[in-house]
């Protein structure tokens, strides 16, 4: 779906490489085919487009990187001046207990996946503002503000043509203003969709051609992320802590928990994270947030502290058996859009780096060659099993897709996984949409139990506080970018059925519903571009698509 004008002329851009996405996948993919296409001889044109106003600005993760990728990018990226908060000389694993207080385990205690000894505290803003100027001095073009609104493809509908940019200068009804501006055809010979988690043309993308076909769907968890400024003394304590959380506020009733980093500065990165499978109907992850921030533990770790930016977004964490099919003619998918995240050690930014790797390397052969067709780009399928990224994501393979069927379940699975080398208790674990896992209110004696918090204004910040703190601004006089295809059915089933969650799982308050409202009030301009709503909507009539470019959060030193 797409919300540009149809039957206008427009503009056409060909270019050799095209990469929809500016993250840390299709930068290192840029990087290095720029650098193979060099030592092939051949000159040939590289464009990545992104759809912040600025390359980082929809960038958002924890985060804590295992260099191992960046070091095979850059093997002087240090030297180089990639900019890092730390490295991680502490880390623990806190179980926070219903009466205030926690259990710790340090040491040889915290499990081997949460163990982050030479890996470094990052701000993936500021890495993929590094990243960018890297690329750009190797010849890569970086078109911030150009958001991708469709694929195109050839008259048979299979191969990929290159991508149409949206249109700008559409007001709320769809009429064109006198500042209209036609989205560009861009053409190119290879499109590698880099666009995150839940890409907006992967997803359409996927689905027609089929690419997941005999995969698991893809699980998605909602990351809710602050960055804090803490009293002095504590920042230079906690520098280089990493801790994450185990038990309240969610307990055992799903898949989630916290995180704390030490960042410089005498700042934190904070944050809490919920599988998108919770069965209540109530999920409001923000909620789940605001909680975790106010048991004592975290308290300690905030007095005297304040908010400094927030952000939120969905994370792909499936693994192994939801990665969709890697390529096809004219086309490869690298990063979150192909689902490279290990949900057990919590970390995808080395694996979206090596995912990038090796693309290039299939493309510069490919190009070499003349040919982008399926058949040429297999390379990339056949480097990724044949690289140490695979033996990571095969050695997690039933990592999540085991807590879909209940938390304990997954406990007791991830355990037998350490010794069986992956697989668990199933060869191969199965799991629906997480949608489908959705419980009816019937089916909870009426009500959600997923409690509120109570916000102030200190350390229990509201959602439209925390959207201010994003940055988040839109156009406002443009379709709204999340479309309901059947406003009929949130009135009726939806409110009888599941009580209307998109009020709830929204991390930016978005879907308002008033009593008596026969739908939602769409906020579009509070969006966050985090995606939970095209994900947890229980009857998937809410789309989410690319508004102008330019808009969205402003992810600055997150």
């Amino acid at each position: 779906m797409s919300l540009n004008v149809r039957d206008v002329e427009r503009e056409e851009l060909e270019v050799d490489v095209l990469l929809v996405g500016a993250g840390p996948a299709a930068l290192s993919c840029a990087i290095q085919l720029k650098r193979r296409l060099k030592e092939l001889g051949l000159d040939k044109s590289i464009l990545v487009l992104e759809k912040a106003e600025e390359v980082g600005y929809h960038t958002l993760s924890g985060a804590v990187m295992d260099p191992r990728g960046m070091a095979e990018l850059f093997p002087d990226w240090k030297e180089r001046g990639c900019p890092t908060e730390a490295e991680v000389g502490f880390d623990c694993v806190d179980l926070l207990r219903k009466n205030g207080k926690k259990l710790r385990f340090q040491g040889a205690f915290v499990p081997p996946p949460l163990r982050n000894h030479g890996n470094h505290i990052v701000s993936l803003y500021k890495v993929v503002r590094w990243m960018k100027d890297e690329a750009e001095k190797l010849g890569v073009d970086v078109y911030p503000g150009f958001a991708a609104a469709e694929v195109l493809y050839d008259e048979a509908g299979k191969r990929v043509l290159g991508v149409q940019t949206r249109d700008a200068g559409v007001g709320k009804g769809g009429v064109q203003k006198g500042t209209y501006q036609p989205g560009m055809n861009i053409k190119a010979a290879v499109t590698v969709f880099a666009e995150g988690t839940r890409g907006h043309l992967a997803k359409q993308h996927i689905a027609r051609l089929g690419l997941d076909a005999e995969r698991n769907p893809q699980i998605y968890e909602t990351g809710i992320k602050e960055v804090w400024e803490i009293p002095e003394a504590r920042g230079k304590e906690l520098l280089g802590s990493v801790i994450h959380t185990l038990g309240e506020p969610l307990g055992t009733g799903g898949y989630g928990g916290g995180w704390i980093y030490g960042l410089a500065g005498s700042r934190l990165s904070i944050g809490y994270v919920v599988g998108l499978d919770h069965p209540d109907p109530g999920l409001d992850p923000h909620a789940l947030f605001v909680r975790w921030k106010q048991h004592p533990a975290l308290q300690e770790l905030l007095a005297g502290g304040k908010a400094l930016r927030y952000g939120a977004k969905t994370i792909p964490g499936g693994g192994y058996w939801s990665m969709p099919k890697l390529y096809g003619d004219g086309y490869v998918l690298v990063g979150d859009t192909a689902g490279f995240v290990n949900m057990s050690r919590l970390k995808g930014i080395h694996l979206a780096i090596k995912s990038g790797l090796l693309a290039a390397d299939a493309l510069a052969d490919a190009l070499a060659k003349g040919d982008t067709s399926a058949t040429a780009l297999a390379g990339y399928a056949t480097r990724f099993e044949a690289s140490w990224a695979k033996q990571e994501l095969w050695g997690v393979r039933n990592f999540r897709a085991a807590f879909s069927n209940g938390w304990w379940t997954g406990f007791l699975d991830a355990g037998i996984q350490q010794v069986t080398k992956g697989r668990g208790l199933l060869v191969r674990r199965r799991t629906g949409a997480d949608h489908e896992h959705r419980a009816r209110l019937s089916e909870l004696g009426g009500r959600s139990r997923m409690t509120k918090p109570t916000f102030n204004d200190r350390d229990a910040l509201d959602k439209l506080t925390d959207v201010y703190l994003s940055g988040a601004v839109h156009e406002e006089d443009q379709p709204a970018h999340l479309v309901i295809s059947d406003p009929d059915l949130c009135a009726t089933r939806c409110t009888a059925e599941f009580g209307n969650p998109c009020q709830h799982f929204c991390p930016a308050a978005v879907y308002e519903w008033t009593p008596g409202a026969q739908k939602p009030q769409i906020n579009f301009s509070n969006c966050v571009h985090c995606k939970t709503c095209d994900i947890a909507d229980p009857y998937q009539v809410i789309e989410w698509v690319v508004p102008e470019g330019g808009g969205g959060p402003k992810y600055i030193d997150m």
